[in-house]
């Protein structure tokens, strides 16, 4: 089946359909990674976006129910060169058409990606239509008309709506043992040392794997719970998750996590760190074009020290607007603009990079043992708020 790719400037491509059918519209995204297209797909934050990977074969090593980052929610469409019909991966449970379908993800194949990566730095972001019903003309009318992310309120769609305890797998995997032909082991998860809140604006399961597996009891609360429902669950920190849309829509979820800085410690990932930023009076802004990829570098202010992170995002937290008492530790490289910030009297911090992103590297998976040494500091006294 026939698919039309446009593009809000005209720009019209025609490939093939691969997935679910029908018509979506959204932010093109150009994500260059490699691997980790269902990681991608599946993370809420990508919700209102069409993913185009730029890596020109994607599919390659098939999926696997247990890289999900979501149950449902994740990007609306997906635009690739070229989709993998025959797939080789020790964990693969199936190709990737039928988990397209399954989520309703809306693709393209047979598009020269690296182009349309070429067009939007030359453009900046670009909304865009994919379709399999509609005619060019109708498909750039469609692109035309779909809503941008400046202004979206989306983590309504994707938070949760009640709480929950964390009890998915959360041990890591081993690579296979060859000379005795099983399929994989686990590592063993410490005991339950720390209880944290995790505030859901749109939380990756990785996310939460990764707190348990420092010795985190995990409980998800909705993005709408007030700081008096937070504390009492009386943990011990709250974590603020990343998710989907503009920042500086969240004004009432930003008002709750700042009542709730002071009183423990308080992290956030991605959208959370800007949540907490906007909520000690920084401003955002929107990227010309967003940070998407596993090879983001990003540099310790006080080293020196240049670590390569995954990221998602398509707002920054303006430098000029941080409050006192608010530093920003880290830079990317690519743009100089916040990676990492740090309160300097209060057990506050956030990142906007994904330090639990299986399918990036790891150098910034620290962020979930600083968690813990900043429990174990606040509780011996040593932040006085």
């Amino acid at each position: 089946m026939k698919a039309i790719l446009a593009l809000e400037d005209g720009t019209t491509f025609e490939g093939s359909s691969i997935g679910a059918v029908g018509t979506v519209t959204g932010e093109m995204c150009c994500d260059t990674s490699v691997m980790g297209y269902q990681e991608i797909l599946s993370d809420p934050a990508c919700c209102g976006r069409v993913i185009a990977m730029t890596y020109p074969l994607i599919g390659n090593y098939g999926v696997c129910a247990e890289d999900d980052e979501s149950a449902t929610a994740g990007a609306t469409g997906l635009v690739v060169t070229e989709l993998a019909r025959l797939h080789c991966n020790w964990r693969a449970q199936e190709p990737m058409e039928p988990w397209l379908e399954r989520r309703g993800i809306v693709g393209i194949a047979g598009i020269d990606t690296r182009k349309i990566a070429t067009l939007q730095r030359k453009s900046g972001a670009l909304r865009c239509c994919i379709s399999t019903e509609l005619t060019a003309e109708e498909a750039v009318a469609a692109a035309k008309a779909a809503p941008g992310m400046e202004g979206a309120y989306l983590v309504s769609n994707v938070s949760t709506t009640a709480p929950y305890h964390w009890e998915g797998e959360s041990r890591a995997w081993k690579l296979p043992n060859k000379t005795q032909g099983d399929l994989g082991t686990y590592s063993e998860l410490p005991p339950v040392s720390y209880k944290v809140v995790v505030y859901d604006l749109g939380v990756r399961y990785s996310t939460l794997r990764s707190l348990r597996q420092v010795g985190c009891d995990v409980t998800v609360v909705p993005a709408t719970t007030t700081a008096e429902e937070a504390l009492a669950l009386r943990p011990d920190a709250v974590v603020i998750s990343d998710g989907p849309g503009d920042p500086a829509m969240l004004t009432d979820i930003a008002a709750e996590v700042t009542q709730l800085t002071g009183k423990l410690p308080v992290a956030g990932i991605g959208l959370g760190c800007q949540v907490i930023a906007t909520g000690l009076g920084a401003t955002t802004r929107k990227l010309r074009v967003g940070h998407q990829g596993c090879n983001q570098p990003v540099k310790c202010c006080s080293t020196g020290k240049v670590e390569i992170t995954t990221q998602n995002t398509l707002f920054a937290i303006d430098t000029d607007s941080l409050p006192e008492g608010l530093c920003a530790d880290a830079v990317n490289l690519n743009d100089d603009t916040i990676a990492s910030l740090t309160h300097a009297k209060l057990p506050v911090f956030g990142v906007q990079y994904l330090p639990a992103a299986p399918a990036g590297a790891d150098d910034c998976a620290n962020f979930f043992n600083r968690l813990v040494q900043t429990i174990m500091a606040a509780k011996a006294g040593q932040y006085n708020a």
